[in-house]
Parts: structure tokens; C-alpha cells; sequence
């Protein structure tokens, strides 16, 4: 029972091998030569402001989330589309209410001012 595990084992070894050799290979051949703008989180020219723990605005986490919500939902519409055909007026029908819905949703956070990028 025990040898059925021998080449996993190995496997896991030789993995584990050659992820320690390519790291010491890499710290042997790599130039060391540290500077004050590389050490910088955002290499970018200009000069950092403030700190790069501040705080966003909680309308960025909404508008991202509404993204990701009517992103993902109009990903629904990519099945229905390859098997129209099949669905007739019934899926049909079902995709406009869908739809429908998803307007409805859309058309409430513009009117609460999720949308709103100030």
C-alpha cells in the first residue's frame, strides 16, 4: 500500500529540488544593485504622495461592485445567444425579463447616484 505513494513522493522531491536549485541559481546570477527609487512600491517617475494605506472613498468599492455585478450578469447572455435556436419565443421571453431586471437594477443605482464618479 505504502509504495503506491513512492511516486508522488519523488514527484513532490524533484518539484520541491528544482524550485530551491532555479532560486539559488537566480540569487547567484542576478545584479544586486539597490536604489532608492527601485525599493519604491509604484515605479512610475513621479514621485509618491501620501501613504499607500490610505483610505478610498467607499463610492470606488460600490462602483466596482456594480461593475462586477452587471459584468458578470451580461455573461449570462453568452449561453442563451448559443442556444436560441432551441429556446424559441420561450427563452426569448425569459431573456427580456431578464434583461428588463437588469435595467431596472441599472436605472436604481443611477438614480441613487452610484454611478456617480465625484
Amino acid at each position: 500500500m505504502p509504495t503506491n505513494y513512492i511516486g508522488i513522493g519523488l514527484f513532490i522531491l524533484v518539484g520541491m529540488g528544482f524550485t530551491g536549485a532555479t532560486f539559488a541559481a537566480a540569487a547567484l546570477i542576478r545584479p544586486s544593485n539597490p536604489n532608492p527609487i527601485k525599493l519604491e512600491p509604484y515605479e512610475c517617475g513621479v514621485p509618491g504622495v501620501g501613504d499607500a494605506r490610505d483610505r478610498f472613498h467607499i463610492r470606488y468599492y460600490v462602483l466596482a461592485m456594480l461593475y462586477l455585478v452587471f459584468d458578470l450578469e451580461v455573461v449570462f447572455l453568452y449561453p442563451w445567444a448559443v442556444q436560441y435556436d432551441k429556446l424559441g419565443l420561450f427563452g426569448l421571453m425569459e431573456m427580456l425579463v431578464f434583461v428588463a431586471i437588469l435595467l431596472i437594477g441599472y436605472f436604481y443605482a443611477w438614480k441613487k447616484g452610484a454611478l456617480d464618479w465625484v
